[in-house]
């Protein structure tokens, strides 16, 4: 750098004075506070302030819920009574089995079973026993009824001579050909074990020399059994009555229970329409040992009917002015049922029956609660009673729409609730 460049230069001259801070006059560090406007104060006392405005977004979100919560739960609760009246029956009655055709029709329940105990017996006594067994009796002569009285003796494949324990009358030949038949118990002629067999055939001594012979004949239904000779462990009489009673009843109990489950969809099975069949004479009541079994076979049948096509048949029988609604009776399993002619029925092979029903019982008429639910779908309010005045079989009504204020019916057929209140 040259010399007269650095003379140019201007010389400062820093003092201590020059470095210390200037001193800020009195006046500038003695503030005085500024007192609050007015608007300060006006909003700090206003409504509109800060913790109002929490009240007032949470009273907003409160209705705003309850309007939410009332609609999630919106719909139509409507209970109805349905029309009822109470009748006195006193039917008699017929039924066709497994018939369309018929203003009444019944099917046939069929179930077999066994009951045993065993009886303690004290002291032996000597026995003479027949044995016993079922035969099914055939007619190929004719198509004439073929009667074969008590004691009818048959001869055994076996050459055994055995008798029927009842009078019977063997149909005849049918229209297709086939020969009539029914069954029978048998005896053997004599005690012993030698009439015991398995299943035989026979031929009915009586016939003999005659074209019957070979046309008119049975066979066995199952072994023959029981026959025998000798000093046994007996049951008492009185004692095997009171077994055979006991043993009925609990054979009935279970066989009806059976049957009840198995009723099919819309059909009744009345308690009176059910009958036990047993054969007390088939029944072993012996022993070698002191401890005596003794068991019942039998078999139940149980009528059973269409309760739809029964219902409506008494529906015109009884009702004045009967215009075929749709309707049932609430205590139908409470009437009385009794069968006619009950001797004289073959409950294996029964085609048609008669009977009678009696007892008080409440008809009412059903209610088809979707139709209806369907007609009110969108409909106001006031139009409820007009809607409803479509259905005579209804006497009263009770309505209530959710929310309260709602003055219209739901859009979905979930949202509409009714309740039909049917007799138990």
């Amino acid at each position: 750098m040259s010399k007269n460049s650095m003379e140019d230069m201007i010389k400062i001259k820093i003092t201590k004075k020059d470095m210390a801070p200037k001193r800020v006059k009195d006046d500038y560090l003695n503030l005085k506070p500024i007192p609050p406007s007015n608007n300060l104060k006006n909003i700090k006392g206003s409504k509109t302030g800060p913790r109002y405005i929490l009240w007032s977004i949470a009273f907003i979100s409160v209705v705003f819920l309850f309007f939410a919560f009332s609609y999630m739960f919106s719909g139509a609760d409507i209970s109805l009574n349905p029309k009822m009246e109470d009748l006195i029956i006193n039917e008699s009655l017929s039924a066709n089995k497994d018939s369309s055709s018929s203003p009444i029709s019944f099917d046939l329940v069929v179930i077999s079973g066994e009951e045993s105990q065993k009886v303690e017996v004290k002291e032996k006594t000597p026995l003479e026993v027949k044995a016993r067994g079922r035969v099914l009796f055939f007619n190929a002569f004719s198509t004439s009824p073929q009667m074969l009285s008590i004691d009818t003796r048959l001869e055994g494949s076996n050459d055994k001579i055995y008798k029927t324990e009842k009078k019977i009358v063997v149909p005849g030949l049918s229209k297709d050909g086939k020969p009539g038949s029914i069954e029978v118990g048998i005896y053997g002629a004599v005690a012993g074990e030698e009439y015991n067999s398995k299943p035989l055939d026979f031929k009915i001594l009586g016939f003999k020399g005659t074209p019957k012979y070979s046309k008119i004949y049975a066979r066995s239904k199952g072994d023959i059994t029981g026959g025998t000779k000798g000093s046994f462990y007996s049951i008492p009489v009185t004692e095997k009555e009171k077994a055979l009673s006991d043993l009925k009843e609990s054979l009935q109990i279970k066989l009806l229970k059976k049957a009840s489950e198995q009723i099919p969809k819309g059909f009744i099975l009345f308690e009176d329409a059910v009958f036990l069949n047993t054969n007390n004479e088939m029944v072993t009541s012996f022993s070698k040992e002191s401890s005596v079994p003794i068991s019942l076979k039998g078999t139940l049948y149980g009528f059973l009917f269409d309760e739809k096509k029964l219902t409506k048949k008494i529906a015109e029988d009884t009702i004045k002015d009967y215009d075929g609604s749709d309707v049932y009776i609430a205590n139908m399993k409470n009437l009385s049922f009794s069968l006619v002619d009950k001797e004289n029925i073959s409950f294996s092979d029964v085609k048609n029956i008669n009977f009678t029903l009696k007892g008080n019982g409440k008809v009412v008429w059903s209610f088809d609660a979707n139709k209806f639910a369907g007609e009110l779908l969108d409909q106001k309010k006031k139009d409820f009673n007009l809607i409803l005045s479509k259905y005579p079989n209804v006497i009263s009504a009770n309505l209530v729409l959710k929310p309260f204020w709602r003055m219209s019916f739901p859009s979905k057929l979930k949202d509409i609730r009714i309740l039909v209140n049917y007799p138990e």
